[in-house]
């Protein structure tokens, strides 16, 4: 376990959940992950619920408003990335092609944030901290440890994402033949991936998948199909990489379960 102090530029800093049932997405996630919640009043109606572990923060989760449910958002789960400034970052969002849904605005006197689009219709927020960082422990079970982003053209996600970030790309060398694998690095860390397009559904909008750690894989997964998940992919092995199972949680939002058999 390590605990998070600050979050680098174009790290992932925040997972968001939007649900259409606050409460069951507790039940479920509690159960799953052993987290804790704290909730906080958001507007006339809404509860905002950090989630935790050991008293610190890995998450959150809202209900999705009437107007968004309208408009047919689907529960789901968003990627904040970390910024410098949320102003420049949109700005640039908007030159490099992609979309903001609004102009940057402050959260209380949490940070400054968006949300956006990439050219591909992927969407993820921006994150400018003022006195909250984001997540602040990493590195145990129930905690995000990678994310990978679905979409029909890596190459031009790639000067999107490098032109906005900074982030690096490298091309998946491990196995033979190569995969297609695309991995995503920050400064020195590895932070995500592209998987190659011939193995996406065409019938799912692109979009950022969340991996959430797990220290018993076999453990997870009974748990997620117990606590009345969906399994849309695996439960499976990956030689050199890990135990992966993409789940979707009984309101329909989906996440990924992970647990390493990489040597370190």
């Amino acid at each position: 376990m390590t605990n998070i102090e600050k979050h680098s530029p174009g790290s992932f800093c925040w997972f968001e959940l939007g649900t259409t049932d606050q409460d069951a997405a507790k039940n479920f996630y509690g159960g799953l992950f052993g987290w804790s919640y704290q909730d906080f009043p958001m507007g006339p109606s809404g509860v905002y619920t950090i989630c935790q572990l050991n008293g610190r923060d890995v998450g959150a989760m809202y209900k999705l408003n009437p107007q968004q449910q309208q408009m047919g958002v689907p529960p789901h789960w968003m990627p904040y990335i970390a910024v410098t400034s949320a102003d420049d970052s949109a700005a640039k969002i908007q030159r490099l092609g992609g979309k903001t849904y609004m102009a940057p605005f402050d959260v209380m006197d949490k940070g400054r944030m968006t949300v956006a689009q990439d050219p591909a219709g992927a969407m993820f927020s921006i994150w400018q901290p003022k006195s909250s960082h984001g997540t602040t422990v990493t590195g145990v079970s129930g905690t995000a440890c990678w994310a990978d982003l679905s979409t029909p053209d890596a190459d031009a996600a790639k000067k999107f994402y490098s032109g906005l970030f900074g982030w690096k790309f490298s091309e998946d060398t491990d196995d033979d033949p190569p995969s297609g694998y695309i991995h995503i690095q920050n400064g020195e860390e590895f932070i995500g991936g592209v998987p190659p397009a011939a193995h996406r559904n065409p019938h799912v909008p692109p979009h950022w998948m969340i991996y959430f750690e797990v220290a018993d894989f076999d453990g997870a997964t009974a748990k997620a199909k117990q606590l009345g998940g969906k399994f849309l992919m695996g439960p499976m092995h990956m030689e050199n990489v890990g135990h992966i199972a993409v789940i979707s949680d009984p309101q329909g939002a989906v996440s990924a379960l992970f647990k390493s058999t990489r040597k370190t």
